[in-house]
């Protein structure tokens, strides 16, 4: 008996994320989405962008899109940041912002995967773009989960993920401008001391407690 592959699959509205789950569809792997969206900080086109995706990847024609009607769930999981996000705006931690924010959207997936027995966390990640992909900092975000990593994307640079959006027919759709570093430092650190992390969740209540509070205030959108 084959067992199944479930993962859970953190969705921005970015051109990465719909590539990285075509990818892991092809793959047979079974897909449960989040979304952490940052309204009011933002408006709502990164959910948007997010569901107009996914319903796009559920809609294709061929064997792409049989995958996803079989294989990605009908549910997406929104879950409001902004308020949590806003604790690291901090003068003792804002130059770690990106970090704390991809480790607690790591532990909120963590939550979301024992609803559904999911094993790994998907990601649109690639080595180096941003200071929370360096390869230090990737490391200081994964130890917070519990499932293993599906990174498909890693070693393509931003070029070579646009064509493939591009040819998948989902670029369009997840064009415009980024808007994940709304509260974001203007010098972000690229290499993150694992201690200091720490301590500045704990200052601010724990990484448990603040991931619990965004969790309380998640809503299911129908795909």
């Amino acid at each position: 008996m084959v067992e199944e592959k479930v993962c859970i699959a953190l969705v921005s509205g970015g051109i990465d994320s719909p590539v990285a789950v075509a990818r892991m569809l092809k793959q047979g792997w079974f897909i449960h989405p989040v979304h952490c969206t940052q309204e009011p900080v933002t408006g709502p086109e990164a959910e948007q962008k997010t569901i107009a995706s996914l319903r796009f990847l559920l809609d294709l024609k061929g064997s792409l899109g049989d995958a996803a009607r079989g294989q990605l769930s009908r549910k997406l999981t929104v879950i409001p940041v902004a308020e949590q996000l806003a604790l690291f705006t901090e003068k003792w931690c804002h130059t770690e912002y990106f970090i704390h924010m991809k480790r607690l959207y790591s532990s909120l997936a963590d939550l979301a995967s024992e609803e559904v027995g999911a094993t790994h966390l998907l990601t649109g990640e690639n080595l180096g773009q941003v200071s929370s992909q360096t390869l230090g900092n990737l490391g200081a975000v994964e130890m917070v989960t519990s499932m293993q990593m599906l990174r498909p994307l890693l070693g393509l640079d931003k070029t070579s993920i646009i064509h493939i959006a591009q040819a998948l027919g989902t670029l369009e759709t997840s064009i415009g401008p980024e808007v994940c570093d709304a509260l974001g430092p203007s010098l972000p650190t690229t290499i993150a001391n694992l201690e200091w992390l720490e301590k500045s969740e704990n200052r601010l209540g724990g990484l448990e407690q603040i991931t619990q509070d965004a969790w309380h205030q998640r809503r299911v959108v129908e795909l």
